[in-house]
């Protein structure tokens, strides 16, 4: 008898099996077309010289790319996105983590607070951009009050680089407009990293802050050898998703500022796009969406790795 439910059991299974692997197969396969099958064939444009509107897709080697970082506008594109990252990882962490240590001390009207942080998420970046292109351009919004202080700032019009030294073809620092993109991104962000590090707070065991309040620690030593250690794996992902959204960040940048005067504002993805689909440049445009790919790898996958071999051990 038991040896008879026990084949019956191994049916079962069997059967389970095959049947979780059908429905999985659809899923494969256009996820296999739509996207793998895609980024290669980007890949295999960006070695052609389809650079017109007749298809060309004779072999051209790396010369796309040769080309792209020889260029004025991609090299500047470079520097803004790597000063847009830093900045935008830097303040959705720091605020994110600060906003919600003080929702976590049992404020009064708790909710009200974050939903108003968590509201702006609601929000798609063209909506954002749009916003924040008027309440940050130079004749109107914030600067209708900072004019009776006698600051009147060009937000996302300054040409200004902070800190700037000749670097190639571009003069290397840290933009003065890309900060007006930071502030209407970190806006929009600050709430998906404030849930985040909400919920781990939330999961910290009580009786760890009262054993370590026992032995004579204060609160800020809680905070940073107890509570901050624990969040670390939180911060990592908000590290991770804010690293995937700013390197490839396209509807805010297209929405508030476009490519900016003297390409100040201008990022891969705005490039890509005006190179692809305004200028007919099919192949400079697939090497562009290589490079950006390869951007958002150098975080993606050392992050996959490490979880997989965690996960394993």
């Amino acid at each position: 008898m038991a040896k008879e439910i026990q084949i019956k059991n191994k049916k079962k299974i069997s059967r389970d099996h095959w049947t979780a692997i059908a429905f999985l197969i659809p899923s494969f396969i256009l996820i296999l077309v739509f996207v793998y099958g895609f980024i290669g064939w980007t890949g295999y444009v960006s070695l052609s010289n389809y650079n017109t509107i007749v298809p060309d897709f004779s072999f051209a080697g790396l010369k796309n790319y040769l080309y792209l970082f020889k260029d004025f506008r991609f090299q500047a594109d470079l520097r803004n996105t790597l000063f847009f990252t830093v900045l935008f990882i830097a303040l959705v962490i720091v605020l994110g983590l600060g906003l919600s240590i003080l929702i976590d001390q049992k404020l009064k009207g708790e909710s009200i607070f974050r939903n108003i942080f968590l509201f702006p998420m609601a929000l798609s970046f063209i909506v954002t951009g749009v916003v924040w292109q008027w309440l940050l351009n130079p004749s109107t919004g914030f600067n209708h009050f900072l004019k009776f202080f006698g600051i009147t700032p060009k937000w996302y019009t300054d040409t200004n680089i902070i800190g700037g030294f000749q670097w190639g073809s571009i003069e290397f620092g840290l933009p003065v407009a890309i900060i007006a993109v930071v502030i209407a991104a970190v806006w929009q962000m600050t709430g998906f990293s404030l849930a985040m590090y909400l919920a781990g707070l939330r999961g910290i065991d009580e009786s760890m802050r009262e054993a370590a309040r026992m032995d004579g620690a204060s609160e800020f030593q809680i905070y940073r050898k107890i509570i901050l250690p624990m969040l670390m794996p939180i911060t990592m992902s908000v590290v991770i998703i804010m690293a995937h959204i700013s390197l490839k960040i396209f509807d805010l940048i297209y929405a508030m500022t476009g490519s900016g005067a003297n390409f100040v504002t201008d990022v891969p993805g705005v490039y890509m796009f005006e190179t692809t689909f305004r200028g007919n440049y099919y192949a400079n445009g697939a090497a562009i969406a290589i490079i950006m790919l390869l951007l958002v790898a150098v975080f993606i996958v050392p992050y996959l790795w490490s979880s997989r071999k965690g996960d394993n051990s």
